[in-house]
């Protein structure tokens, strides 16, 4: 993303700030956290590997964070100790004692006028610690910076120690932090191979020109900063004539989304000048990702300086940063992007300082498919170069130019993928199709790294325009901000030729400009994700998720989800994703015979969707991906994938539920026009329905449910919809089909006294039933 596209980008979201906080949609909805431990930042974000490192972790609730879960081998991590600013109360009560206690040693001066007490003696009276004045001088100086807003969810930190073996695999390493009740998001910390180093702490003089934060001795080496407001960061280093630098920016690699600023994530800026000051390099994205990447070859011997930013000149303590300098390796593109399942392909690797750019991949066997290889291609050094791999299912050609008109159309038939690069500013491939039916053309580019913002058209022989798309959103694709590939649908007439056109919407082109072209008849599919991605769950109790589905192709049919060789004592109730639905909440629910592991290790559980046997060649199964459901700029979420899903048992017992619902009730069948009833079993003699209350779980807020005592002597929860919310919300409209989530909880008000007249409910809360899928009959 360019400069100028952030500060427009800046401008459209400002204006959306207030309906965001009015958001609520489904996502947002299904996002249930309590007040467990919330991860905002790591600095710095990662560790030289066989090194140890002290980490500040930034968040929020993290007071009783004693454990933690830290993704693969080779590396471990102590919790140090847990700090959180003074608060305003806090001050203005310290405050308040201070100035009580100075009035009073000044008011015992003897008349004819004494020494004025000091501030020690002032401290000492009021029962003031030095620590305690320590704190309330930050809380000023935090409280007197203008360019600081304050923000409870970055407050409180956990300094930790991170101890990395030699041997660690490099990379990305998912990190959660847990409490007694609840396991945290995820933050990613990254193993590298250079060496690392921090930035110098910020001082009064951060925005002059000629300071330097940090003198780089060694490269390659990897800085790790944190932008405050206004705050520019700079690095000096020696280069040598000829040499060929990378300069790599990871910041919404490190962080990809923040909820609350724009436009969404750290926006970082990168400026390279020489000894004198002058511009020698800049950049402030690489292609469409938004951290930039520089390469400079140096012209002389010198001292060189990098300059890092916010476009915007925003800053706080989560934009964080690794900025990586030196002679590495770095893949601009490759071609082919992607490989028939069981064949052999070479791949042709392009970028800077690459001592091979050639590599020979083997794809999988078709009965071992999956879409995407992730390659590895060796380098001088030991060094690799990392790029994914489409893997495709039907024959692959290669276009083969001139292929620029329809009269120079290259001749194609389905099903095919079309390996193809836009060549130069205004090329445009074209293909030639026989035949009819239907026509599904998916362009993947973008997806797979390519900067190709493509544009595809349809036509018939006459040159008139049958379809034409330009982008297409892929869900499943939560990082992606500028969905820019094309994805096509048409009939095609019998007897006729047919063009399909493809174009990049931007104008320009190059060697770089590769996309993946797939033609084929519609072919029906789904993906899910499921969230929350970490969970604490008591033993015996019941906690809410949630699916979502991403169809594709006009696939509208229902999925069954289920548990995948699940640990005994796992269940999944509601496990049905209705046709036509692409999100239900369900629960998962863990038996009181599970027992919590050591060191509260999580359970790490798998999830898969299975379609009806409607479809020819039997049931379509797909993995449920978890996912970490993150906001950008206050309004859009996104589910973005992560490692594992991790379900950690707490080893005390939950609450005893007052009543279950008998395991022969399956279903609920909901009536606009009256009552239903569920029966319910009490847990003991004293079951008291007066007392006992039932939350139906939003967005199902048309339809009220109440404990009773039935007419026969038993006890069932009463489900009553209010058809007018109903239809002012569309809600339960007929024949919709859905889950029911409802908690329960009791209150019980004491008796009024003289002391107290007025008793407040003190309410006990029993947590989760078991989802109840429900069905809204026909009919007028």
């Amino acid at each position: 993303m360019k400069l100028a596209q952030s500060y427009r980008l800046a401008v459209r979201f400002l204006l959306l700030i207030l309906i965001g906080w009015m958001f609520t949609g489904d996502i947002a909805q299904a996002q249930r956290r309590g007040r467990g431990p919330h991860l905002a930042y790591a600095y710095p974000a990662g560790c030289e590997r066989g090194m140890s490192c002290e980490i500040t972790l930034g968040g929020q609730y993290l007071k009783d964070a004693d454990d933690y879960f830290l993704s693969g081998d080779g590396v471990t991590l102590e919790i140090l100790d847990w700090y959180r600013p003074m608060l305003r109360g806090e001050f203005a009560q310290l405050n308040r004692k201070l100035r009580e206690a100075e009035a009073k040693l000044t008011a015992e001066l003897p008349s004819e006028g004494g020494k004025a007490p000091t501030k020690a003696e002032v401290a000492q009276y009021a029962g003031v610690t030095d620590k305690q004045l320590h704190e309330m001088e930050i809380y000023r100086q935090r409280d007197r910076d203008p360019k600081r807003q304050p923000n409870e969810q970055l407050d409180e930190t956990v300094r930790v120690r991170l101890t990395v073996d030699a041997n660690a695999k490099l990379g990305k390493r998912e990190l959660r932090l847990i409490d007694g009740a609840s396991i945290s998001n995820p933050l990613w910390l990254h193993i590298g191979r250079w060496q690392e180093v921090q930035e110098s702490p910020p001082s009064d003089i951060v925005s002059v020109v000629e300071t330097v934060d940090e003198v780089v001795d060694t490269l390659p080496t990897v800085i790790n900063g944190q932008i405050m407001p206004g705050e520019t960061d700079r690095f000096a280093f020696e280069a040598r004539k000829g040499m060929k630098l990378v300069i790599q920016v990871d910041a919404r690699e490190v962080i990809p989304y923040l909820a609350d600023a724009v436009p969404g994530w750290f926006q970082a800026v990168l400026r390279l000048t020489d000894e004198d000051g002058r511009e020698v390099g800049y950049s402030d994205s690489f292609h469409f990702r938004q951290d930039p990447v520089m390469y400079f070859e140096v012209p002389r011997d010198g001292r060189y300086i990098i300059e890092i930013r916010d476009s915007l000149y925003r800053g706080r303590e989560d934009f964080v940063y690794r900025l990586t300098v030196g002679e590495i390796p770095f893949v601009t593109g490759i071609f082919p992007l992607g490989a028939p399942v069981d064949s052999d392909q070479t791949i042709q690797v392009r970028g800077w300082n690459l001592t091979n750019n050639r590599f020979s991949v083997s794809t999988m066997a078709r009965k071992r498919f999956r879409p995407t290889m992730h390659c590895r291609m060796a380098q001088s050094g030991g060094i690799g170069v990392h790029f994914p791999l489409q893997v495709g299912l039907w024959p692959e050609v290669f276009d083969s130019e001139p292929n620029n008109t329809q009269s120079e159309a290259q001749t194609i038939s389905m099903p095919v993928t079309v390996n193809g690069r836009i060549n130069y500013a205004g090329d445009e491939d074209v293909y030639r199709i026989e035949g009819g039916g239907r026509l599904v053309a998916e362009v993947f580019a973008r997806r797979l790294g390519s900067p190709l913002d493509s544009m595809l058209r349809l036509t018939d022989a006459d040159g008139n325009e049958v379809a034409f798309n330009d982008d297409y959103e892929d869900l499943t694709l939560a990082l992606q901000t500028h969905h820019a590939d094309s994805h096509l649908s048409a009939t095609l007439s019998g007897g006729r030729a047919h063009y399909l056109h493809i174009n990049n919407a931007q104008h320009d082109g190059g060697s770089e400009f590769t996309y993946r072209l797939s033609l084929h008849r519609p072919r029906p599919s789904y993906t899910l994700r499921v969230t929350p991605s970490n969970l604490i769950v008591k033993s015996g109790q019941v906690v809410p998720i949630d699916v979502f589905v991403m169809r594709q192709d006009g696939f509208d049919e229902d999925i069954e989800v289920s548990l995948v060789e699940p640990p005994d004592g796992f269940r999944i109730n509601g496990n049905v994703i209705p046709k036509g639905k692409d999100h239900i909440a369900m629960t998962l629910a863990v038996s009181s015979s599970v027992k919590a592991a050591k060191r509260k290790e999580p359970f790490q559980l798998e999830m898969q969707g299975e379609s009806g046997g409607k479809r020819r060649g039997g049931a379509m199964v797909r993995p449920a991906i978890p996912a970490e459901n993150m906001m950008q700029a206050f309004i859009w979420h996104h589910l973005v994938p992560v490692e594992n899903w991790n379900v950690v048992v707490d080893g005390k017992r939950g609450g005893t539920m007052p009543f279950s619902i008998p395991d022969g009730v399956v279903k609920a069948t909901l009536s606009l026009k009256k009552k239903t009833y569920l029966p319910i079993v009490p847990s003991s003699k004293n079951f008291d329905p007066e007392v006992l209350f039932v939350d139906v779980e939003d967005p199902l807020d048309a339809l009220q449910a109440t404990v009773i005592k039935t007419n026969a002597g038993g006890f069932a929860i009463e489900l009553d919809v209010d058809k007018d919310s109903a239809a002012e919300q569309k809600q339960l409209q007929p024949r919709e089909r859905g889950n029911l989530l409802m908690s329960v909880y009791k209150e019980i008000t004491a008796k009024p006294t003289e002391e107290n007249p007025n008793p407040k409910p003190r309410r006990i809360n029993y947590g989760y039933l078991p989802a109840i899928p429900f069905e809204v009959l026909a009919g007028k």
